[in-house]
Parts: C-alpha cells; sequence; structure tokens
C-alpha cells in the first residue's frame, strides 16, 4: 500500500485513539459499488458496508446517514416503520454530495463528528467483529470494530434491509 493522505475520518479515529487499517485502491471513473470495493479489498462483502444519504418527508429533518452491507439494498419502507417516520425517500447524488460535501462512494459517517445526520446502522452488523467503511474519500477504506464504529458515529442499529437469501430488498 501506497502512503496516503490523512483524511478526516482517520484524524479523529487517531485522535480518539482508536485502532483502525486504512487502504487505499483505485476507484476509477468506472467504479460504481461497494461489491467492486470489496473485491478490490480483497475483503468478504458481507464485511464491506455502504454509507447512504436518506431523507425524510418532513421539510428541514435531519437527513439520515443509513449504512447497510455492501451486497443488500435498502428497504425504506421497512427502515421507516422501524424509526417511526411515515415516508423515506434516497437523496438524489446531487443532494447527497451536496448535504455531506463529498463525492458518492466516498461518503462516511466517520467524516462526521458534528452529528449534523442521524447515522443508522444495519441491524445485520451485529453480528460482526470488524466491519469496513469508507474513510471520506472514494478510493480509500477504513477496517475496524462495529463497536467503535457505533460509538464514534452516535450511530443506533435499525432494521435497513430485508431478510432475503440474496441480500436484496422484497
Amino acid at each position: 500500500m501506497s502512503v496516503m493522505e490523512k483524511t478526516q475520518a482517520m484524524r479523529m479515529l487517531d485522535k480518539q485513539r482508536i485502532n483502525y487499517i486504512a487502504t487505499a485502491y483505485d476507484a476509477g471513473p468506472e467504479f460504481h459499488t461497494a461489491e467492486e470495493a470489496a473485491a478490490l479489498l480483497d475483503a468478504d462483502p458481507a464485511c464491506v458496508y455502504k454509507t447512504l444519504v436518506v431523507l425524510r418527508a418532513e421539510p428541514g429533518a435531519k437527513p439520515l446517514l443509513v449504512i447497510i452491507a455492501a451486497a443488500r439494498r435498502i428497504d425504506l419502507r421497512l427502515l421507516a416503520n422501524d424509526i417511526g417516520e411515515k415516508k423515506l425517500r434516497m437523496a438524489t447524488q446531487h443532494e447527497a454530495e451536496r448535504l455531506t460535501g463529498l463525492r458518492v462512494g466516498g461518503i462516511s459517517a466517520l467524516a462526521f463528528t458534528n452529528r449534523s445526520f442521524e447515522v443508522l446502522l444495519d441491524a445485520t452488523a451485529r453480528q460482526l467483529d470488524h466491519i469496513h467503511v469508507s474513510a471520506g474519500a472514494r478510493g480509500v477504506d477504513i477496517e475496524l470494530g462495529v463497536a467503535d464504529l457505533v460509538r464514534v458515529t452516535g450511530a443506533r442499529y435499525a432494521r435497513c434491509t430485508a431478510e432475503t437469501i440474496d441480500g436484496g430488498a422484497d
């Protein structure tokens, strides 16, 4: 691995003395999915999670950063029901990038220590000891303990994906 510039997420983890492994990989223009990231990291896709920006129906409500396994699809109805919302919608790429200040593919809950988002972690992560998430830049991954991710982001567990064999939403 080549020397990489530390992201805000890495600096925050260093400051809190949280152990992590950072890996840079080639996220060229043809790179589009978290599954591709798992392959480039030579990691189990069940441990590689992506961060999605989800919006509530109520104007001005705090947006959500929803962290789900790379091979799964978010189930907005299930998630809304689980967190007591009437309706949720995915942010467009433009909205996600405007709200986070980060490019899609590099959005990370670790980059937001000011709590401007509510962070939800799919309940499937309870089964894991370690998790891979974006380091806040496209092509840079952080592997850390799930408990550490929950603690530093203030995440709470939620049912974000349907329990189907292929990991997709019903």
